[in-house]
C-alpha cells in the first residue's frame, strides 16, 4: 500500500519553514516523523542524559507538529527524543507533550519506547558472546558508565504504532527507523523504504535548500519519490543520491537492525524540476543486531581565555604557548604536587590552529589570536585550582626573559570557567538479539482533554 511520510526537519529544535509544513499537511500524509537528536555534538548529552536543544524551542516546534497531527488524524513519531534517547530524555519529551496536550485541549494516546540498557544486560550478553565490537571500538569496559542506550529499529517503532498511539516518543533509534517503519508494515518495497528513509532522515538536507526543513516521501511497491515542501527548494538526482554519503562511510551500503541496504543498483530520475523518483534499491536481511552507545565521565574541566593583540605575540603565539606550557607544568608540580599524568593542560590558538592543532597546514595573518586554555583534572575542585594558579601567567607571561611583562586581554571576569564533567564515549559495539523487543520496553498512557487556552 503506498505510504506518504512527512518529515518536518532533520531534528526537532533546529527549526523548519512553517509555510512548507502547511503545504505538507495539505498533501495529507499518512504519518509525521521527525528525529530528536544524534551523537553529532559529542558525548555530553548521552553522558548526562540531557537534551542539547532548548526546551522552549522544542516545545514551540512540537506544538506545531501536534497541531498538524490533530488536523490530519495520523500518528506523530519522534525518534532519539531529547538528543540522546535515554529514558530520562524520553520522559522529558513526554512532559512537554503532556503540557501541550493540556494547552491545546487534546486527548491523546501516547506510547513511549525506552532504549536505555542496564549494565547487567550488556554484561550478560557479552559473556554469552552476543556483543561484537565495531571499528573502531574501545575494549569493552562497562565500569562507571553513566548511560547506555541501544538503537531501536523499525520493528520497535512498528510495535509502538501497533498500540494505536497518536504520538510515539522513542528513545535512541537509528535515524531511519521512524520513517521506514510504516512503509515496511504496509508492504512497500523494503529496499525503497530504507533508502527513502535514509534520504529523508535530515529533512531538506537532500534538497537545494537544506535549511527549509520539510520533505515529503511517497513509498510504494517499487521505490519512492521525494519532494521538498518549501517553494524555494528542489530535489535533484544529485542532491538525493549524495545524501547516501551523509554520516555514512560507504555510499552504497547502510547497516540497520536486521540487515543492510544496498543501493548499488539504484537509479535516480528527475520527474520534474522538484521531484526525484528512486528505484532499484535492495534490502539484504541479516542477523538482528542493535548498536550500543555508552558514555562515562572522563574528568572535569576548567577553561581560561585570553586574547593576544600585540603583533610581537600574535606573530609568535605558538612559541609563547610552548614556553608558557613548560613554565606552568613546573609551577603546577611545585605548588600542587601534580605531574602531567595527573591532569591535562591544552592551549588552542584560535585564529592560528584552534581546530586542527599540529595538523594545521595553512598560515594566516591574524590581527589577534584567542588563547583557549583547557584544563582536565580528576575533580572539578582540582581543575578549578589549576585554573586559578595559571591565571596570572596567562595574563602576563613574557615571550622571553629579557623583555617587559605584557598584559593581555581577558574577555570576561573571572577569566576561568568551571565546565563540570567531561564525558567520553565508551561503547561502539552491536548486541545480537533473537527477539528484537527483548532489550526495549513500551509504556502507553492516555491524556484527558481539557479546554484549550
Amino acid at each position: 500500500m503506498p505510504t506518504r511520510v512527512l518529515v518536518p526537519s532533520g531534528v526537532l529544535g533546529l527549526g523548519f519553514d512553517r509555510a512548507a509544513l502547511a503545504r505538507g499537511v495539505a498533501m495529507r500524509p499518512d504519518i509525521i516523523c521527525i528525529d530528536g537528536g544524534s551523537t553529532d555534538s559529542g558525548p555530553f548529552s548521552l553522558g548526562a542524559g540531557q537534551s542539547k536543544y532548548s526546551r522552549a524551542a522544542t516545545k514551540s516546534e512540537w506544538r506545531s507538529l501536534m497541531q498538524a497531527r490533530a488536523e490530519l488524524g495520523v500518528p506523530l513519531v519522534i525518534g532519539t527524543a531529547g538528543t540522546c534517547g535515554t529514558d530520562s530524555t524520553v520522559d522529558w519529551m513526554y512532559d512537554i507533550t503532556i503540557e501541550l496536550a493540556q494547552e491545546l485541549g487534546q486527548s491523546l494516546k501516547i506510547a513511549r519506547l525506552y532504549s536505555s540498557q542496564p549494565v547487567e544486560r550488556i554484561a550478560a550478553a557479552a559473556k554469552a558472546g552476543q556483543v561484537t565490537p565495531l571499528t573502531p571500538a574501545p575494549e569493552l569496559d562497562l565500569s562507571n558508565l553513566s548511560n547506555i542506550v541501544a538503537l531501536a529499529g523499525a520493528e520497535h517503532i512498528q510495535a509502538a504504532l501497533e498500540t494505536g498511539a497518536d504520538i510515539v516518543i522513542a528513545g535512541r533509534t537509528t535515524d531511519t527507523a521512524t520513517i521506514a517503519a510504516l512503509p515496511l508494515s504496509r508492504g512497500d518495497a523494503a529496499g525503497g523504504a530504507w533508502h527513502g528513509a535514509k534520504i529523508a532522515e535530515c529533512g531538506a538536507l537532500c534538497s537545494t535548500n537544506p535549511t527549509s526543513g520539510v520533505i515529503m516521501v511517497d513509498f510504494d511497491a517499487d521505490g519512492f519519490t521525494v519532494e521538498p515542501m518549501a517553494e524555494s527548494a528542489a530535489c535533484t538526482p544529485h542532491s538525493v543520491s549524495a545524501h547516501m554519503l551523509y554520516e555514512n562511510s560507504d555510499p552504497f551500503h547502510l547497516y540497520e537492525p536486521g540487515g543492510h541496504l544496498d543501493v548499488t543498483g539504484a537509479h535516480y530520475t528527475a520527474l520534474d524540476d522538484r521531484r526525484v523518483r528512486v528505484e532499484g534499491s535492495r534490502w539484504i536481511p541479516g542477523p538482528y543486531t542493535v548498536k550500543l552507545e555508552g558514555a562515562r565521565i572522563g574528568g572535569y574541566q576548567t577553561t581560561i581565555m585570553a586574547i593576544l593583540r600585540n603583533a610581537h605575540y600574535v606573530g609568535n603565539a605558538q612559541t609563547w604557548v610552548d614556553r608558557l606550557t613548560g613554565f606552568l607544568t613546573a609551577e603546577i608540580e611545585t605548588r600542587m604536587g601534580l605531574t602531567p599524568g595527573d591532569y591535562r593542560l591544552d592551549f588552542r590558538l584560535i585564529g592560528v590552529n584552534g581546530a586542527l592543532g599540529a595538523l594545521e597546514n595553512r598560515i594566516g595573518d591574524p590581527a589577534e589570536v584567542g588563547v583557549l586554555g583547557i584544563i582536565t583534572a580528576r575533580s572539578q575542585d582540582e581543575a578549578g585550582e589549576i585554573g586559578k594558579l595559571i591565571n596570572p601567567f596567562v595574563l602576563h607571561y613574557p615571550l622571553t626573559d629579557d623583555e617587559e611583562l605584557p598584559t593581555f586581554a581577558f574577555p570576561y571576569s573571572p577569566a576561568t570557567t568551571n565546565r563540570g564533567a567531561l564525558y567520553e564515549f565508551a561503547l561502539n559495539h552491536v548486541m545480537h538479539l533473537t527477539d528484537p523487543m527483548s532489550a526495549f520496553r513500551i509504556e502507553v498512557s492516555q491524556t484527558q482533554s481539557k479546554v484549550a487556552r
